[in-house]
């Protein structure tokens, strides 16, 4: 008899094509204003948008004349660049892959992209190997961008439970904290207007700055930098976000 179905991975099944439903916000007007600033800080040369979903910061960065490749696993959201204003521009940029065995030589980027929390998913050994990568595709002291959840404001301001209805959409989001505030859960149930009904789920390891400036070092990766959101602002305990600046080839 064949092997039953290997069960999906829930980074395999939460971004499919209705996520996008859920966070209409994430267009490409956002996407040219936050790479406006991250250009301002810093990044530039041959970039390396790992998570980017359907490709709206690497046509950003294209836009703004960056060399750029874009890499997801999700066969969904990549099928959706195409759709962008100027989505074409993206042919031949975008591939699929796994973060923990990237598809590119050693040494390809000057800069690496992991934005809007696409960092954290597996157990943190998983994650380390994530970093390996990172490291392995940056030249010596080429930036790694890391966007990451600032856990400290996740566990201050969590809402166990929200219903929200928007344009035909009935989108309710339960989420709760595990491994001792460690991980943030998030499952998501979609009905639309058809009566068609989605349910998935998003479980990230969060890391304090301390803690996640340790497992760069393990990697190779010093930060130098971390800010509290995509204006550039200092990082503190009640920032939106926790963009973390790093600088491979660290001995």
């Amino acid at each position: 008899m064949p092997d039953p179905p290997h069960p999906k991975a829930w980074f395999e099944s939460a971004f499919e094509e209705s996520y996008l439903e859920v966070y209409p916000h994430r267009n490409l007007v956002a996407a040219r204003a936050e790479v406006a600033g991250l250009l301002e800080r810093g990044l530039a040369g041959r970039v390396l948008d790992l998570g980017c979903g359907f490709g709206r910061h690497s046509l950003a960065m294209w836009e703004r004349g960056l060399s750029v490749s874009g890499m997801d696993l999700s066969e969904d959201l990549l099928r959706r660049a195409p759709a962008l204003e100027g989505g074409s521009h993206l042919r031949g940029r975008l591939v699929r892959g796994d973060f923990r065995r990237l598809p590119f030589q050693a040494r390809s980027f000057d800069a690496l992209t992991m934005l809007f929390s696409s960092f954290g998913y597996f157990d943190d050994e998983e994650n380390l190997a994530v970093l390996h990568e990172v490291v392995r595709v940056l030249r010596t002291g080429g930036t790694a961008i890391i966007d990451l959840m600032n856990p400290l404001r996740v566990r201050a301001t969590l809402v166990p439970e929200s219903l929200t209805e928007r344009d035909g959409l009935e989108i309710r989001e339960r989420r709760h904290l595990k491994e001792g505030g460690a991980r943030v859960v998030k499952r998501v149930q979609l009905r639309t207007e058809k009566g068609e009904e989605f349910d998935w789920h998003e479980d990230v390891r969060m890391y304090a700055p301390e803690e996640f400036g340790e497992l760069l070092l393990r990697a190779g990766l010093c930060a130098f930098r971390t800010e509290g959101d995509f204006d550039g602002r200092p990082f503190s305990p009640d920032s939106p976000r926790q963009i973390v600046w790093a600088r491979a080839g660290v001995d």
